[in-house]
């Protein structure tokens, strides 16, 4: 194992470094939070991809692959289905607003009164999903490593906060696309080939698993309706997606290099079936889906080759924490901190102590989300817990205020409180894992949304003129530096 650790050592080293060096650029608040909205179709490309395939993705998408078959790659196609649906239909739009936070978005819509609990709800399904990525550090440094489960968080989360604390989104970016090259080479190239050849190739695959292995349905009608209600329309609404929308240097980047991680990630969510599929042949008795990657990765491949493909689950792992950890402190500081001290203006000349701001709140985010992850155990339920609320709470008044001019600011407000309180009472009448949670709420959302808008005046002609402009790019700030969004 010396070279394989080896490897992963060189490895985490080099995500220190890049943190260093995204420090050097990361001179403003632009620069720190959106990558100073300067990204051309290679970078943005590469970090979309390596931000919505994160664990769940790798290591759960080989475990869905095992259990399921090939009908196991349905959660991270329906992902690629929502990357590919925000950069088609709204990545253009999103691009040209120059805002930094969802709820800035619903603000410079609805007038400035959906900021703080929108907030709220983008917060908590944020550090939920950074919650679950700094969990999964716990498997891959069990295999590496044999190491405790606390110490395995501690230690692949603090790498994660300091290369995020140092250089905000220029390192998380930098890192990134590292971390892209890696999850490519480690499981498209090599994994995937490796595991089918062990496996006997697909015609033994075929002949030693039942057939439903090979029905592209055979997960379930209803689980597939489910994974597109969370997974395709949490794509188009969350913070930490949105975050790298706002890092694209212009429309057609936004667009192009969207449609082009989303196709990425339709094979890769077929590779990841197919090497759990491969793993259901080698290991038919393993005691957990999820120990599946980790098994043939341990037992299958040669020195050094195992390294790499580690490295790329981690890489996996740290890209969505990264990501999901930016986009927390980003909402915690921006929409909810500087609210509620009433921060309304800000003197020309104190983006650098933003930078600072931003930084502190990144820190002290990191360090909440390793403390969480420590205290919590199951990644599926937290992670449902963060895109039920995220979907039933925000995907509403979003899409509405979108598609939707009738749309009011109360209408926004009475669909985040009915969706966000309704989905949480639902969990905890159905269960956790229950799909009829997000599906009642999510039509509360919209029934209330559609009912209060209707019965409450229409929104300020001043305000949606000033929206229409921002939509169509007119009257915007300079690329390079963005003005805030004054409340």
């Amino acid at each position: 194992m010396a070279v394989d650790y080896t490897v992963i050592v060189v490895y985490l080293a080099g995500m220190l470094a890049m943190g260093w060096w995204g420090m050097r650029r990361a001179k403003s608040k632009s620069d720190f939070l959106v990558a100073g909205r300067r990204l051309g179709p290679v970078m943005y490309s590469g970090t979309m991809a390596a931000i919505v395939l994160g664990g769940a993705s790798t290591i759960g998408g080989v475990g869905l692959g095992y259990q399921y078959g090939l009908s196991g790659a349905w959660m991270v196609f329906t992902i690629g289905l929502g990357l590919l649906a925000l950069s088609v239909f709204f990545s253009a739009r999103i691009a040209r607003l120059k805002v930094y936070t969802v709820s800035e978005m619903l603000d410079l819509r609805y007038g400035g009164r959906a900021g703080v609990i929108s907030g709220v709800v983008m917060w908590a399904y944020t550090l939920m999903l950074a919650v679950t990525s700094t969990i999964a550090y716990a498997t891959i440094f069990d295999v590496l490593f044999d190491m405790n489960r606390t110490l395995a968080i501690v230690l692949g989360g603090s790498i994660v906060v300091a290369y995020s604390t140092l250089g905000g989104m220029w390192s998380i970016t930098l890192t990134d696309m590292v971390q892209f090259v890696v999850k490519t080479i480690g499981v498209l190239l090599l994994l995937l080939p490796i595991a089918v050849v062990k496996a006997g190739g697909f015609s033994e695959m075929k002949a030693k698993l039942p057939t439903e292995y090979f029905d592209p349905l055979g997960i379930g009608g209803e689980t597939i309706f489910t994974y597109v209600l969370i997974y395709t329309f949490g794509m188009l609404i969350g913070q930490d997606i949105w975050q790298r929308v706002f890092t694209a240097r212009n429309d057609r980047t936004a667009r192009w290099g969207g449609t082009v991680a989303g196709t990425y990630c339709l094979v890769y969510a077929l590779a990841g079936a197919v090497i759990g599929t491969a793993a259901k042949v080698m290991y038919p008795k393993l005691p957990s889906a999820d120990t599946a990657f980790a098994t043939i990765v341990k037992d299958e491949l040669p020195v050094g080759v195992r390294g790499l493909v580690l490295a790329a689950a981690l890489a996996a792992v740290m890209s969505t924490s990264s990501g999901a950890l930016i986009a927390c402190a980003t909402v915690a500081n921006n929409d909810i901190w500087s609210r509620l001290r009433g921060a309304v203006k800000r003197e020309a000349g104190e983006e650098h102590d933003e930078v600072k701001g931003n930084r502190a709140f990144i820190l002290v985010m990191g360090i909440a989300v390793i403390c969480t992850a420590i205290a919590l155990n199951n990644v599926v339920e937290a992670l449902t817990v963060a895109y039920n609320l995220l979907v039933a709470g925000l995907l509403v008044p979003i899409l509405g205020g979108l598609l939707w001019k009738r749309g009011t600011a109360h209408g926004a407000l009475a669909s985040v409180a009915v969706g966000g309180l309704s989905v949480i009472g639902l969990m905890a009448s159905y269960g956790i894992l229950a799909n009829e949670p997000v599906y009642y709420g999510l039509l509360l959302s919209l029934a209330a949304y559609v009912i209060v808008s209707l019965a409450t005046p229409a929104t300020d002609a001043a305000v949606l003129a000033v929206w229409r402009d921002r939509l169509a790019g007119r009257d915007a700030e300079p690329v390079s530096e963005p003005a805030p969004v004054h409340h």
